[in-house]
Order: C-alpha cells, then structure tokens, then sequence
C-alpha cells in the first residue's frame, strides 16, 4: 500500500503538538476589525486547540 498524502488545505490550518493535539488559529481576524469588541479580538488572538472527538479526522488528513 502506497503512502498517504497530506492534504494541503488542512496542513495551512493545523499543526500538531508534541504531545499530539492538534493546534489551530482562530478565525475572524482579517477585516471587519472595528465592528468587534477589543475584547474578542484579543481572545481570538491566541491559538487554540481542536476537540478530542474532531481531532482523529484532522490527524488523517495530515497524514499521521
């Protein structure tokens, strides 16, 4: 059986840690930036880490 490839979209959008969760950027920062709170932009600024029960799916697609 071949290898299986990464898909590209997910690996621009995911990382995994050393201890295997997978990390992700919040959404919702690009434009529109007057319109939120500084409160909300500041929380979106941190990275954050995907559910235990979506991760198996994410960590397919990056090939792990």
């Amino acid at each position: 059986m071949g290898k299986i490839k990464t898909h590209k979209a997910t690996a621009k959008r995911f990382s995994l840690t050393k201890n295997g969760k997978v990390k992700l950027n919040h959404t919702n920062r690009r434009h529109k930036l007057g319109l939120k709170t500084a409160k909300r932009k500041r929380q979106l600024r941190c990275n954050g880490y995907l559910s235990t029960s979506m991760a198996p799916a994410v960590k397919t697609l990056l090939g792990e």
